[in-house]
């Protein structure tokens, strides 16, 4: 069954479009707005589509605590010796910013959504008529969250990471269920950063053969590598973490794309979508001036009529005008009906 194409605001999504880029913007406005609107112009001025914010608020994501499991207590962690309520309280993006940002956002003809948290946070973005919503790995098995995205009619985007097979049929099953007829799961690796060997691209052309959905990828990864990859796999869109630079810190700018780099991953994804093409074989119509760049059988030196062709007269060589390389064998040993000139390419019209 072929997957039905998707529209967010003015971008179709699917496999006969260019790669819908998702710039991620977290929490690298560093609680600042000036900075913020700064991200802004520089994911539009690198290209990318979209852009994406997170709606929470740190007591609506954890509780303030800073001890046992509300502490990040692993030493490999970017947020190490932080608690959860401190490390989404510096990252938040203040409510109160989300339509100047969007603006903004709209003043550069970018596309502009959310990853909301819970059930207000829904409320909120709706006040503010987002196109589409996002679904976070960490969010991906609360149904409850997804059911509410979903009533609302307009296109979900799912991350998948850590989600069994078994998960991720509940999860669709649930948004489908609640009225989400658009739906994209993006491939994702919940580490952060993330490395390329477990990436595990693979996984997407058997995503959109399980679920007849879009998909996509999460990318957490250093670099447009593995981005670009995807697109061969049949990533229709890529989501990235931004930031200015990743010199002025944040609390994902160590995973994040700089301007350049988003400019890249936007030239790039699409040059390898435009590579995918079809199944062909044989010339196709630009290649018809190459075929002069074959070898092709050649009179080596000049002669006479019934002469024998010999390893000496007769040569496989470039241009590509006479008979294939293949009749060399059956060749040799053939008289030549007239006399011909060294150079001349060799015709059945020439063989006695």
């Amino acid at each position: 069954m072929q997957v039905k194409e998707i529209t967010i605001g003015n971008r179709k999504i699917g496999m006969e479009h260019p790669p819908f880029i998702i710039a991620e913007m977290s929490g690298n406005h560093n609680q600042s707005l000036e900075r913020a609107l700064a991200i802004v112009d520089a994911a539009a001025d690198a290209g990318a589509h979209a852009l994406k914010l997170q709606t929470y608020t740190a007591d609506s994501m954890t509780l303030n605590l800073n001890e046992g499991e509300f502490a990040i207590n692993d030493p490999e962690s970017l947020w190490a010796g932080k608690s959860l309520y401190n490390l989404y309280r510096e990252a938040y993006t203040p409510w109160e910013w989300h339509r100047p940002i969007m603006e903004r956002c709209r003043q550069h003809g970018m596309i502009v959504f959310s990853t909301p948290f819970d059930a207000e946070a829904v409320e909120f973005l709706e006040e503010l008529d987002v196109p589409c919503y996002k679904i976070a790995s960490f969010e991906n098995t609360d149904t409850p969250l997804i059911r509410k995205v979903a009533s609302t009619g307009k296109p979900v985007i799912i991350s998948t990471g850590m989600a069994t097979v078994a998960e991720l049929d509940e999860t669709v099953r649930a948004a489908r269920d609640a009225g989400c007829r658009e739906l994209i799961l993006l491939k994702c690796t919940s580490s952060y950063p993330a490395t390329p060997e477990n990436s595990n691209l693979m996984t997407i052309p058997h995503l959109r053969q399980l679920f007849n959905v879009e998909v996509g990828l999460s990318d957490h990864t250093l670099g447009i590598g593995a981005a670009v990859a995807s697109v061969a796999l049949g990533a229709t869109v890529i989501e990235k973490h931004f930031t200015i630079s990743r010199a002025d810190g944040g609390v994902d700018s160590a995973f994040s794309l700089e301007p350049e780099e988003m400019r890249s991953l936007v030239t790039e994804s699409e040059r390898a979508w435009q590579a995918l093409g079809e199944v062909t074989y044989g010339v196709t119509d630009h290649e018809k001036r190459s075929l002069k760049f074959r070898r092709s059988l050649y009179v080596a030196s000049d002669m006479k009529a019934g002469e024998t062709f010999t390893p000496e007269n007769l040569r496989k060589v470039r241009p590509g005008y006479g008979l294939p390389p293949g009749y060399y064998d059956l060749l040799i040993g053939k008289r030549v009906a007239r006399d011909v000139k060294k150079g001349t390419p060799v015709s059945w019209e020439l063989v006695g």
